[in-house]
Protein backbone atom coordinates (compact mmCIF):
# COMPACT_ATOMS: atom_id res chain seq x y z
CA UNK A 1 0.00 0.00 0.00
CA UNK A 2 1.48 3.47 -0.82
CA UNK A 3 0.42 6.59 0.48
CA UNK A 4 0.10 9.76 -1.91
CA UNK A 5 2.71 12.22 -0.88
CA UNK A 6 0.98 15.30 0.24
CA UNK A 7 0.59 18.13 -2.32
CA UNK A 8 2.63 20.86 -2.54
CA UNK A 9 0.47 24.20 -0.56
CA UNK A 10 0.45 27.40 -2.31
CA UNK A 11 2.62 30.27 -0.82
CA UNK A 12 -0.07 31.95 1.51
CA UNK A 13 -0.39 35.34 -0.45
CA UNK A 14 0.53 38.66 1.31
CA UNK A 15 -1.39 40.23 3.95
CA UNK A 16 -4.81 42.11 2.78
CA UNK A 17 -4.82 45.96 3.46
CA UNK A 18 -6.62 45.91 7.13
CA UNK A 19 -3.86 43.41 8.29
CA UNK A 20 -1.03 45.39 6.49
CA UNK A 21 -2.20 48.48 7.95
CA UNK A 22 -2.42 47.46 11.40
CA UNK A 23 1.07 45.73 10.89
CA UNK A 24 2.21 49.29 9.64
CA UNK A 25 1.07 50.87 13.06
CA UNK A 26 2.27 49.20 15.15
CA UNK A 27 5.58 49.60 13.11
CA UNK A 28 5.05 53.46 13.42
CA UNK A 29 4.50 52.92 17.34
CA UNK A 30 7.86 51.08 17.39
CA UNK A 31 9.71 54.11 15.18
CA UNK A 32 8.31 56.60 17.88
CA UNK A 33 10.05 55.03 21.11
CA UNK A 34 13.24 54.22 18.82
CA UNK A 35 14.88 57.83 19.93
CA UNK A 36 14.19 57.04 23.51
CA UNK A 37 15.77 53.66 23.71
CA UNK A 38 18.54 54.82 21.24
CA UNK A 39 19.41 57.42 24.20
CA UNK A 40 20.49 54.70 27.01
CA UNK A 41 22.52 52.92 23.74
CA UNK A 42 24.63 56.74 23.27
CA UNK A 43 25.35 57.80 26.80
CA UNK A 44 28.14 55.10 26.43
CA UNK A 45 29.58 57.98 24.25
CA UNK A 46 29.50 60.89 26.50
CA UNK A 47 32.96 62.01 28.34
CA UNK A 48 32.46 60.38 31.76
CA UNK A 49 30.34 57.61 33.48
CA UNK A 50 26.76 58.09 33.25
CA UNK A 51 25.46 54.17 32.96
CA UNK A 52 24.01 54.85 36.60
CA UNK A 53 21.12 57.53 34.87
CA UNK A 54 18.07 55.83 32.94
CA UNK A 55 18.13 58.28 29.90
CA UNK A 56 14.81 56.78 28.76
CA UNK A 57 12.92 57.56 31.61
CA UNK A 58 14.62 60.85 31.65
CA UNK A 59 12.90 61.47 28.60
CA UNK A 60 9.82 60.40 29.48
CA UNK A 61 9.71 62.71 31.77
CA UNK A 62 10.81 65.54 29.66
CA UNK A 63 7.95 64.77 27.23
CA UNK A 64 5.25 64.49 30.25
CA UNK A 65 6.71 67.96 31.38
CA UNK A 66 6.59 69.81 27.86
CA UNK A 67 3.15 68.59 27.40
CA UNK A 68 1.19 69.72 30.77
CA UNK A 69 3.28 73.19 30.68
CA UNK A 70 2.23 73.84 27.12
CA UNK A 71 -0.82 75.89 26.11
CA UNK A 72 -2.44 76.89 23.41
CA UNK A 73 -0.83 80.00 22.36
CA UNK A 74 2.46 79.54 23.51
CA UNK A 75 4.20 76.29 24.63
CA UNK A 76 6.88 75.46 27.53
CA UNK A 77 9.67 77.12 28.38
CA UNK A 78 13.00 75.43 27.97
CA UNK A 79 15.09 76.48 31.04
CA UNK A 80 11.54 75.67 33.04
CA UNK A 81 11.48 72.06 31.86
CA UNK A 82 15.51 71.48 32.36
CA UNK A 83 15.12 72.89 36.26
CA UNK A 84 11.57 70.59 36.86
CA UNK A 85 14.03 67.86 35.41
CA UNK A 86 16.64 68.03 37.86
CA UNK A 87 14.98 66.58 40.47
CA UNK A 88 14.42 63.43 38.68
CA UNK A 89 17.72 63.56 37.28
CA UNK A 90 19.48 63.56 40.75
CA UNK A 91 16.91 60.96 42.63
CA UNK A 92 19.18 58.55 39.76
CA UNK A 93 22.19 59.39 41.41
CA UNK A 94 22.54 61.32 44.47
CA UNK A 95 26.00 61.05 44.94
CA UNK A 96 26.87 62.82 41.69
CA UNK A 97 26.95 66.74 41.18
CA UNK A 98 24.53 69.45 40.17
CA UNK A 99 25.97 70.27 37.06
CA UNK A 100 26.44 66.31 36.07
CA UNK A 101 22.79 66.42 36.72
CA UNK A 102 21.95 69.33 34.59
CA UNK A 103 24.17 68.09 31.75
CA UNK A 104 21.98 65.28 31.63
CA UNK A 105 19.11 66.85 31.49
CA UNK A 106 20.15 69.23 28.97
CA UNK A 107 22.22 66.65 26.86
CA UNK A 108 17.99 64.59 27.19
CA UNK A 109 16.73 67.72 25.91
CA UNK A 110 18.89 68.15 23.10
CA UNK A 111 18.20 64.75 21.93
CA UNK A 112 14.49 64.79 22.23
CA UNK A 113 14.72 68.22 20.13
CA UNK A 114 17.25 66.31 17.69
CA UNK A 115 19.69 68.98 17.27
CA UNK A 116 22.26 68.84 15.22
CA UNK A 117 19.97 66.98 12.34
CA UNK A 118 18.85 69.77 8.83
CA UNK A 119 15.06 69.64 9.78
CA UNK A 120 15.27 68.58 13.78
CA UNK A 121 13.22 64.96 12.94
CA UNK A 122 13.67 61.50 13.17
CA UNK A 123 13.09 59.15 10.16
CA UNK A 124 12.35 55.17 10.86
CA UNK A 125 12.13 52.78 7.36
CA UNK A 126 9.22 50.24 7.44
CA UNK A 127 8.07 47.76 5.40
CA UNK A 128 4.35 47.45 3.91
CA UNK A 129 2.62 45.80 1.03
CA UNK A 130 0.83 47.18 -2.26
CA UNK A 131 -2.22 46.67 -3.73
CA UNK A 132 -0.21 44.44 -6.19
CA UNK A 133 0.97 42.56 -3.13
CA UNK A 134 5.11 43.30 -3.69
CA UNK A 135 6.53 44.51 -0.74
CA UNK A 136 7.41 48.20 -0.55
CA UNK A 137 9.65 50.17 2.08
CA UNK A 138 8.77 53.58 3.17
CA UNK A 139 9.88 56.40 5.21
CA UNK A 140 8.12 57.63 8.36
CA UNK A 141 9.26 61.27 9.55
CA UNK A 142 8.13 62.13 12.66
CA UNK A 143 9.16 64.61 15.48
CA UNK A 144 8.84 64.30 19.34
CA UNK A 145 9.88 67.78 20.49
CA UNK A 146 9.76 70.73 18.12
CA UNK A 147 10.69 74.60 18.79
CA UNK A 148 8.11 77.07 17.63
CA UNK A 149 8.66 81.09 17.82
CA UNK A 150 6.70 82.93 20.26
CA UNK A 151 6.34 86.61 20.64
CA UNK A 152 9.00 89.53 21.16
CA UNK A 153 11.15 86.87 19.91
CA UNK A 154 10.82 83.71 22.44
CA UNK A 155 11.39 80.23 21.27
CA UNK A 156 9.18 77.62 23.21
CA UNK A 157 8.85 73.43 22.96
CA UNK A 158 5.83 71.95 21.81
CA UNK A 159 5.15 67.86 21.72
CA UNK A 160 4.14 66.80 18.75
CA UNK A 161 1.22 63.93 18.32
CA UNK A 162 3.43 61.39 17.98
CA UNK A 163 4.91 61.75 21.59
CA UNK A 164 1.73 62.34 22.91
CA UNK A 165 0.96 58.97 21.81
CA UNK A 166 4.07 57.68 23.28
CA UNK A 167 2.86 59.01 26.43
CA UNK A 168 -0.36 57.12 26.35
CA UNK A 169 0.92 53.87 24.29
CA UNK A 170 -1.13 54.56 21.44
CA UNK A 171 -0.69 55.88 18.03
CA UNK A 172 -3.15 57.53 15.61
CA UNK A 173 -6.01 56.75 17.69
CA UNK A 174 -9.15 58.91 17.52
CA UNK A 175 -9.09 61.69 19.63
CA UNK A 176 -12.39 62.08 20.20
CA UNK A 177 -13.16 58.32 21.35
CA UNK A 178 -10.03 58.06 23.07
CA UNK A 179 -10.65 60.33 25.01
CA UNK A 180 -14.09 59.39 25.81
CA UNK A 181 -13.18 55.63 26.83
CA UNK A 182 -10.10 57.65 29.06
CA UNK A 183 -12.75 59.56 30.76
CA UNK A 184 -15.25 56.38 31.41
CA UNK A 185 -12.68 54.55 32.62
CA UNK A 186 -11.89 57.26 35.39
CA UNK A 187 -15.21 57.41 36.87
CA UNK A 188 -15.86 53.36 36.53
CA UNK A 189 -12.29 52.93 38.47
CA UNK A 190 -12.90 56.16 41.18
CA UNK A 191 -16.77 54.89 41.64
CA UNK A 192 -14.51 51.59 42.80
CA UNK A 193 -11.94 53.28 45.26
CA UNK A 194 -9.05 52.58 43.13
CA UNK A 195 -7.83 55.86 43.08
CA UNK A 196 -4.31 55.23 42.06
CA UNK A 197 -5.38 53.64 38.42
CA UNK A 198 -7.93 56.33 38.43
CA UNK A 199 -5.08 59.12 38.58
CA UNK A 200 -3.35 57.31 35.55
CA UNK A 201 -6.66 56.78 33.81
CA UNK A 202 -7.17 61.41 34.41
CA UNK A 203 -3.74 62.19 33.25
CA UNK A 204 -4.43 60.34 29.67
CA UNK A 205 -7.15 61.71 29.24
CA UNK A 206 -5.71 65.40 29.89
CA UNK A 207 -2.67 63.96 27.27
CA UNK A 208 -5.98 63.72 24.87
CA UNK A 209 -7.35 66.89 25.60
CA UNK A 210 -4.22 68.51 24.79
CA UNK A 211 -3.73 66.83 21.64
CA UNK A 212 -7.02 67.73 20.85
CA UNK A 213 -6.15 71.23 21.43
CA UNK A 214 -3.05 70.74 19.06
CA UNK A 215 -4.88 69.84 16.21
CA UNK A 216 -6.93 72.82 16.51
CA UNK A 217 -3.93 75.05 16.70
CA UNK A 218 -2.71 73.71 13.65
CA UNK A 219 -5.40 74.50 11.68
CA UNK A 220 -5.41 77.75 12.74
CA UNK A 221 -1.88 78.36 11.85
CA UNK A 222 -2.01 77.11 8.14
CA UNK A 223 -5.49 78.92 7.58
CA UNK A 224 -3.37 82.42 8.59
CA UNK A 225 -0.62 81.05 5.82
CA UNK A 226 -3.13 80.48 3.35
CA UNK A 227 -6.58 80.17 3.76
CA UNK A 228 -6.94 77.29 0.80
CA UNK A 229 -4.90 75.15 2.29
CA UNK A 230 -7.46 74.13 4.69
CA UNK A 231 -10.87 72.25 3.48
CA UNK A 232 -13.28 75.61 5.18
CA UNK A 233 -16.27 73.88 3.22
CA UNK A 234 -16.59 70.24 4.93
CA UNK A 235 -13.76 69.27 7.01
CA UNK A 236 -13.10 71.60 9.28
CA UNK A 237 -16.66 72.89 9.68
CA UNK A 238 -17.56 69.47 10.45
CA UNK A 239 -14.90 68.74 12.67
CA UNK A 240 -15.34 72.25 14.33
CA UNK A 241 -19.38 71.39 15.35
CA UNK A 242 -18.28 67.63 16.51
CA UNK A 243 -15.61 69.08 19.04
CA UNK A 244 -17.92 71.78 20.21
CA UNK A 245 -20.50 69.06 20.84
CA UNK A 246 -17.79 66.99 21.89
CA UNK A 247 -16.42 69.66 24.62
CA UNK A 248 -20.16 70.31 25.99
CA UNK A 249 -20.58 66.19 26.56
CA UNK A 250 -17.02 66.43 28.33
CA UNK A 251 -17.80 69.39 30.34
CA UNK A 252 -20.69 68.01 31.73
CA UNK A 253 -19.19 64.47 32.05
CA UNK A 254 -16.26 66.10 34.39
CA UNK A 255 -17.92 67.81 36.44
CA UNK A 256 -20.08 64.81 37.60
CA UNK A 257 -16.54 62.90 38.14
CA UNK A 258 -15.08 66.31 40.07
CA UNK A 259 -18.12 65.91 42.51
CA UNK A 260 -17.32 61.99 43.28
CA UNK A 261 -13.73 62.85 43.49
CA UNK A 262 -14.07 65.34 46.51
CA UNK A 263 -16.94 62.67 47.82
CA UNK A 264 -14.19 60.49 47.83
CA UNK A 265 -11.89 62.79 49.62
CA UNK A 266 -14.31 64.40 51.69
CA UNK A 267 -15.04 60.53 52.78
CA UNK A 268 -11.98 58.52 52.55
CA UNK A 269 -9.95 57.94 55.95
CA UNK A 270 -6.52 56.83 54.62
CA UNK A 271 -4.64 59.67 54.18
CA UNK A 272 -3.38 58.10 51.19
CA UNK A 273 -6.60 58.14 49.56
CA UNK A 274 -7.11 61.77 50.40
CA UNK A 275 -4.20 62.62 48.88
CA UNK A 276 -4.37 60.65 45.76
CA UNK A 277 -8.13 62.33 45.94
CA UNK A 278 -7.00 65.89 46.32
CA UNK A 279 -4.11 65.06 43.41
CA UNK A 280 -7.45 63.92 41.16
CA UNK A 281 -8.60 67.46 41.67
CA UNK A 282 -6.17 69.21 40.63
CA UNK A 283 -5.70 67.14 36.89
CA UNK A 284 -9.34 66.66 36.75
CA UNK A 285 -9.73 70.77 36.95
CA UNK A 286 -7.10 71.14 35.00
CA UNK A 287 -9.13 69.21 32.20
CA UNK A 288 -11.94 71.05 32.93
CA UNK A 289 -10.16 74.82 32.33
CA UNK A 290 -8.44 73.61 28.87
CA UNK A 291 -11.66 72.30 27.77
CA UNK A 292 -12.89 75.60 28.77
CA UNK A 293 -9.92 77.27 26.36
CA UNK A 294 -10.85 74.82 23.51
CA UNK A 295 -14.36 75.99 23.54
CA UNK A 296 -13.33 79.81 23.33
CA UNK A 297 -11.40 78.78 20.50
CA UNK A 298 -13.53 77.22 18.47
CA UNK A 299 -15.84 79.67 18.46
CA UNK A 300 -13.39 81.58 17.31
CA UNK A 301 -12.39 79.97 14.45
CA UNK A 302 -15.18 81.00 12.05
CA UNK A 303 -14.64 84.78 12.77
CA UNK A 304 -11.32 83.89 12.17
CA UNK A 305 -11.49 82.47 9.05
CA UNK A 306 -13.75 85.24 7.88
CA UNK A 307 -11.18 87.48 8.02
CA UNK A 308 -8.50 85.63 6.75
CA UNK A 309 -10.54 85.28 3.83
CA UNK A 310 -10.75 89.02 3.54
CA UNK A 311 -7.27 89.68 4.70
CA UNK A 312 -5.84 87.05 2.01
CA UNK A 313 -8.34 87.86 -0.85
CA UNK A 314 -8.16 91.75 -1.08
CA UNK A 315 -4.75 91.62 -0.10
CA UNK A 316 -3.08 95.06 -2.63
CA UNK A 317 -0.39 93.95 -4.45
CA UNK A 318 3.29 94.99 -4.22
CA UNK A 319 3.71 98.34 -5.15
CA UNK A 320 7.19 97.53 -7.15
CA UNK A 321 7.14 96.01 -10.96
CA UNK A 322 9.16 93.37 -11.76
CA UNK A 323 12.44 93.03 -13.25
CA UNK A 324 12.79 93.04 -17.31
CA UNK A 325 15.47 90.65 -17.32
CA UNK A 326 15.33 91.15 -21.43
CA UNK A 327 15.04 95.38 -21.24
CA UNK A 328 17.31 95.82 -18.25
CA UNK A 329 19.62 93.32 -18.68
CA UNK A 330 20.02 91.46 -22.16
CA UNK A 331 19.68 94.02 -24.62
CA UNK A 332 22.28 96.72 -22.50
CA UNK A 333 24.28 93.66 -22.03
CA UNK A 334 25.04 92.17 -25.37
CA UNK A 335 26.43 94.54 -27.57
CA UNK A 336 29.16 95.34 -24.86
CA UNK A 337 32.12 93.90 -24.94
CA UNK A 338 32.87 90.83 -22.74
CA UNK A 339 35.28 92.45 -20.20
CA UNK A 340 32.48 94.69 -19.45
CA UNK A 341 29.70 92.51 -19.43
CA UNK A 342 30.88 90.45 -17.02
CA UNK A 343 31.15 93.41 -14.46
CA UNK A 344 27.32 93.88 -14.56
CA UNK A 345 26.32 89.71 -14.85
CA UNK A 346 28.62 88.71 -11.89
CA UNK A 347 26.43 92.12 -9.97
CA UNK A 348 23.54 90.79 -10.95
CA UNK A 349 23.82 87.21 -10.23
CA UNK A 350 25.53 87.73 -6.59
CA UNK A 351 22.80 90.19 -5.49
CA UNK A 352 20.62 87.72 -7.18
CA UNK A 353 21.20 84.03 -5.82
CA UNK A 354 20.21 84.23 -2.34
CA UNK A 355 21.84 83.17 1.00
CA UNK A 356 22.92 80.30 0.92
CA UNK A 357 23.13 77.72 4.70
CA UNK A 358 26.05 75.99 5.35
CA UNK A 359 25.19 72.02 6.24
CA UNK A 360 26.22 70.55 9.02
CA UNK A 361 27.84 67.29 8.92
CA UNK A 362 28.24 64.38 11.83
CA UNK A 363 31.64 62.55 12.17
CA UNK A 364 29.78 59.60 11.30
CA UNK A 365 28.51 61.05 7.99
CA UNK A 366 32.48 62.34 7.07
CA UNK A 367 33.91 59.13 7.53
CA UNK A 368 31.58 57.39 5.28
CA UNK A 369 32.10 59.74 2.83
CA UNK A 370 35.65 59.83 2.70
CA UNK A 371 35.82 55.96 3.05
CA UNK A 372 33.32 55.95 0.02
CA UNK A 373 35.19 54.86 -3.47
CA UNK A 374 34.65 57.35 -6.01
CA UNK A 375 32.16 55.97 -8.73
CA UNK A 376 33.30 55.67 -12.43
CA UNK A 377 31.50 57.88 -14.56
CA UNK A 378 31.61 58.07 -18.35
CA UNK A 379 33.83 61.08 -20.04
CA UNK A 380 30.88 62.78 -21.96
CA UNK A 381 28.02 62.09 -19.08
CA UNK A 382 24.94 59.42 -19.82
CA UNK A 383 23.41 59.19 -23.29
CA UNK A 384 20.91 61.41 -23.57
CA UNK A 385 17.54 60.36 -25.18
CA UNK A 386 16.24 60.92 -28.51
CA UNK A 387 13.54 63.33 -27.88
CA UNK A 388 9.78 61.97 -29.00
CA UNK A 389 8.90 65.46 -31.34
CA UNK A 390 5.21 66.07 -31.88
CA UNK A 391 4.18 68.51 -34.39
CA UNK A 392 2.12 71.59 -32.98
CA UNK A 393 -1.40 71.82 -34.85
CA UNK A 394 -1.43 75.32 -36.20
CA UNK A 395 -5.01 76.55 -34.42
CA UNK A 396 -4.48 80.26 -35.15
CA UNK A 397 -7.29 81.92 -36.68
CA UNK A 398 -5.13 84.18 -38.93
CA UNK A 399 -3.11 83.04 -41.12
CA UNK A 400 0.54 84.62 -41.39
CA UNK A 401 -0.21 86.31 -44.38
CA UNK A 402 -3.59 87.84 -42.85
CA UNK A 403 -0.72 89.35 -40.36
CA UNK A 404 1.46 90.87 -42.76
CA UNK A 405 -1.52 92.42 -44.35
CA UNK A 406 -2.95 94.08 -41.12
CA UNK A 407 0.64 95.31 -39.79
CA UNK A 408 1.09 96.67 -43.66
CA UNK A 409 -1.77 98.58 -42.74
CA UNK A 410 -0.82 99.58 -39.46
CA UNK A 411 2.52 100.96 -40.87
CA UNK A 412 1.50 104.85 -41.17
CA UNK A 413 3.95 107.12 -40.93
CA UNK A 414 4.50 109.34 -37.67
CA UNK A 415 2.80 112.88 -38.93
CA UNK A 416 0.20 110.99 -40.38
CA UNK A 417 -2.38 109.13 -38.14
CA UNK A 418 -6.00 107.98 -39.40
CA UNK A 419 -9.13 106.93 -38.34
CA UNK A 420 -9.97 103.37 -37.37
CA UNK A 421 -12.98 103.63 -39.67
CA UNK A 422 -10.63 104.11 -42.28
CA UNK A 423 -8.53 101.44 -41.86
CA UNK A 424 -11.41 98.49 -40.84
CA UNK A 425 -12.50 100.01 -44.73
CA UNK A 426 -9.05 99.24 -46.29
CA UNK A 427 -8.94 95.65 -44.16
CA UNK A 428 -12.69 94.83 -45.70
CA UNK A 429 -11.66 95.44 -49.17
CA UNK A 430 -8.64 93.12 -49.10
CA UNK A 431 -10.49 90.50 -46.82
CA UNK A 432 -13.58 89.52 -44.94
CA UNK A 433 -11.72 88.36 -42.07
CA UNK A 434 -8.77 90.94 -41.65
CA UNK A 435 -11.09 93.54 -40.36
CA UNK A 436 -11.22 91.70 -36.85
CA UNK A 437 -7.52 91.69 -37.30
CA UNK A 438 -7.21 95.24 -37.47
CA UNK A 439 -9.29 96.59 -34.54
CA UNK A 440 -7.88 93.56 -32.35
CA UNK A 441 -4.40 95.86 -32.90
CA UNK A 442 -6.05 98.29 -32.94
CA UNK A 443 -7.39 97.83 -29.79
CA UNK A 444 -4.13 96.81 -27.95
CA UNK A 445 -2.60 99.80 -29.04
CA UNK A 446 -5.02 102.10 -27.41
CA UNK A 447 -2.75 100.55 -24.05
CA UNK A 448 1.04 100.83 -25.21
CA UNK A 449 3.57 99.44 -23.59
CA UNK A 450 5.94 102.76 -23.58
CA UNK A 451 8.35 101.93 -20.91
CA UNK A 452 8.95 98.20 -22.06
CA UNK A 453 9.21 99.30 -25.90
CA UNK A 454 11.70 101.77 -24.78
CA UNK A 455 13.63 99.25 -22.84
CA UNK A 456 13.90 96.88 -25.41
CA UNK A 457 15.31 99.34 -28.06
CA UNK A 458 12.27 99.63 -30.29
CA UNK A 459 12.27 102.72 -32.51
CA UNK A 460 8.69 102.78 -33.36
CA UNK A 461 5.50 102.53 -31.54
CA UNK A 462 1.71 101.94 -32.56
CA UNK A 463 -0.64 103.44 -30.57
CA UNK A 464 -4.49 104.31 -30.42
CA UNK A 465 -6.07 107.74 -28.75
CA UNK A 466 -10.42 107.63 -28.41
CA UNK A 467 -10.77 111.64 -29.26
CA UNK A 468 -15.18 110.79 -28.74
CA UNK A 469 -16.06 110.42 -32.35
CA UNK A 470 -18.58 106.98 -32.49
CA UNK A 471 -17.40 104.46 -34.39
CA UNK A 472 -19.82 103.75 -37.68
CA UNK A 473 -19.28 100.75 -38.96
CA UNK A 474 -21.17 97.79 -40.26
CA UNK A 475 -19.34 94.88 -37.95
CA UNK A 476 -17.87 96.95 -34.93
CA UNK A 477 -19.32 99.29 -32.42
CA UNK A 478 -17.49 101.72 -29.96
CA UNK A 479 -14.98 104.70 -30.29
CA UNK A 480 -13.47 105.61 -33.54
CA UNK A 481 -10.20 105.71 -32.65
CA UNK A 482 -6.89 107.47 -33.91
CA UNK A 483 -4.13 105.13 -34.96
CA UNK A 484 -1.13 106.08 -35.39
CA UNK A 485 2.86 106.14 -35.11
CA UNK A 486 4.93 107.80 -32.89
CA UNK A 487 8.96 107.62 -32.78
CA UNK A 488 11.12 106.53 -30.14
CA UNK A 489 13.93 108.51 -28.69
CA UNK A 490 17.27 106.56 -30.18
CA UNK A 491 19.13 108.53 -28.36
CA UNK A 492 18.06 108.42 -25.17
CA UNK A 493 18.34 104.67 -24.85
CA UNK A 494 21.72 104.77 -26.49
CA UNK A 495 22.67 106.87 -23.34
CA UNK A 496 20.89 104.78 -21.29
CA UNK A 497 22.63 101.51 -22.23
CA UNK A 498 26.08 103.98 -21.97
CA UNK A 499 25.53 104.49 -18.31
CA UNK A 500 24.12 100.81 -17.73
CA UNK A 501 27.07 99.24 -18.79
Amino acid sequence: MTIPAPAKTAPSPAPGPAADEGLARRLRALACTAPLHDLDVRKANLAGEYGVYAMAEVALAAIDLVTLNMDFDTGADHEHVVTRLLPRVAAQAPQRPAAEHERVARWVMENLINVGSVDRGFRAIYGTFGPDGVYVRRDYDFKLVEEVPGHGGTVYLRTTDEAVNVLVGALDTDVTSAQIAAEVKLEVLISRGRLADAQLAAEQARYRTVQYAETLRKTLDATRRNVRAVDWLQAVPDMIAEALDHVADRYRHENAILTNIRKARDEAEDPEHKRRAAELVDIVKDCIRRHTQLQSRLLEAGPLFRAEQDRQAFATPAARSGIDLYGQLVAPVLPLPLEHATRVTDAFFAAGTGLRTPVSVRVADLVEILLTPPLEREHLGAEMPEPDLVATPDDSRFSEGQLAAAMELLDLPHDAPRRLSGLLADARRRDPDLPYLVALLAVHAASPAVGTAYRQGEERLLFAVDDGTVLDDPEFGGADLIVGTALLDAAGMAADRTEAA
